[in-house]
């Protein structure tokens, strides 16, 4: 029997559950999904199982990360858009905060050998959690030959053309490549998802995020002497609205933001990065940690907040954008062709990452590809939450280092 929806409920209420979550929910995106299911359908009915994974569906079509859009979505859904803000706000924030704290503690605490390997230990638990991620992408996104081959164009690509420009070429030519060769000649059945949006709502919403895409850029080009500030939204921006995915295809785009840029260092980069596996909610809060440790901004709380927010906002942008559109467009067939294409793509940006800049900042020799190889086996076969290999290859990062 499918759960009875609740009645509208209050942005307060909204924001004790998501805290919950945000405090509790590791494991990625994935996982984020099971458990806004088990928690909003299966105990607190707020809406049914249908209606959940038609909403699952919409937010996994639109770059960014799906299970913050899932969350925003299920807040406005409930009480509005002071109940998106909550969940919003509740899912993200313990992770950010932890992370900012790492990050301003980060420079004093890591003098020591012992800290040192930590460090170390925490790079090479990226490249197992990328391999993961690569892996078990590959295995859901390219099942074909076709959409196997479009993986290996898009990492040809992001090879050949180095920046973000490699990574947005991957997406829109995986994107055209499935609409060609990946459509599937099924009647698409689907049921009227309620959305409470308006269509001049979305208008607007659609309006604000290509104005900032293309007016940010625009405005670094055309200033002789760009502000710090204006430089930051910008390439936390483009990062967040490029994205296709969820939170690990983020990695290639801010790298090529921060890092290469000179913002960052690309030993604070993996850091930072590692850290970010032992946190709950979603990955995007890695923005936070960045923001705290840039040069531009000093390192700063408000540089923290500013790329934690410029990195979401594109995102939660199009999901407002689409939802009184969505109906009418899931139904369309090349839809689905060119997401086949642009989610194979993804899996060849990933592929990318593995390889440059994790792999190679972080696998130094035999102990480290054994370290990596450990954690790759405890994610995959042992089934650990990420969080546990964290503490697990940071130990072993300390003995390698002794």
């Amino acid at each position: 029997m499918s759960p009875e929806p609740a009645s509208p409920g209050r942005a307060k209420e909204v924001f004790s559950a998501f805290l919950l979550l945000g405090l509790t929910s590791f494991g990625g995106p994935v996982a984020h999904l099971g458990y806004f299911r088990t928690e909003f359908v299966e105990r607190r009915r707020w809406l049914t199982e249908q209606d959940y994974a038609d909403l699952v569906a919409l937010c996994q079509f639109l770059p960014g990360p799906a299970s913050s859009q899932v969350g925003f979505a299920l807040g406005l859904m409930r009480a509005g858009p002071w109940g998106a803000a909550a969940a919003w706000a509740a899912f993200t924030l313990p992770s950010a905060i932890l992370l900012v704290l790492f990050a301003l503690g980060a420079g004093s605490v890591l003098d020591g050998p012992v800290s040192q390997g930590i460090v170390h230990g925490l790079k090479v638990t990226a490249v197992a959690i990328v391999a993961h991620a690569v892996w078990g992408m590959a295995r859901s996104l390219c099942p074909d030959r076709r959409r196997a081959g479009i993986a290996l164009g898009a990492l040809f690509i992001v090879f050949l053309v180095s920046g973000p420009l490699g990574q947005v070429v991957a997406i829109a030519v995986g994107a055209l490549a499935g609409i060609m060769l990946c459509r599937v000649r099924t009647e698409i059945n689907v049921q009227e998802l309620s959305l409470p949006v308006s269509a001049r709502a979305g208008n607007l919403a659609g309006l604000v995020f290509v104005t900032l895409l293309a007016g940010l850029p625009l405005l670094v080009w055309a200033s002789p002497d760009p502000s710090a500030i204006l430089a930051v939204m910008d390439a936390f921006y483009r990062a967040g609205a490029l994205v296709f995915g969820g939170g690990h295809v983020v990695l290639p785009l801010l790298e090529s933001e921060v890092v290469q840029s000179g913002w960052v260092s690309a030993e604070a980069f993996l850091t930072g990065y590692g850290a970010a596996q032992a946190v709950p909610g979603p990955l995007f809060t890695f923005a936070s940690y960045l923001g705290a440790v840039m040069t531009p901004l000093g390192g700063s709380l408000f540089g923290a907040g500013l790329a934690l927010v410029m990195i979401f906002l594109p995102g939660l942008l199009l999901l407002v954008a689409v939802m009184p559109h969505w109906n009418r467009f899931r139904r369309w067939n090349s839809a689905q062709a060119l997401m086949r294409g642009a989610n194979a793509a993804v899996v060849g940006i990933l592929g990318a990452a593995l390889y440059q800049p994790v792999w190679v900042s972080a696998i130094l020799g035999p102990g480290e590809f054994a370290l990596a190889l450990t954690g790759f086996l405890l994610l995959s076969v042992w089934k650990l939450p990420a969080w546990w290999v964290v503490i697990i290859l940071a130990g072993g990062g300390i003995l390698i280092t002794l």
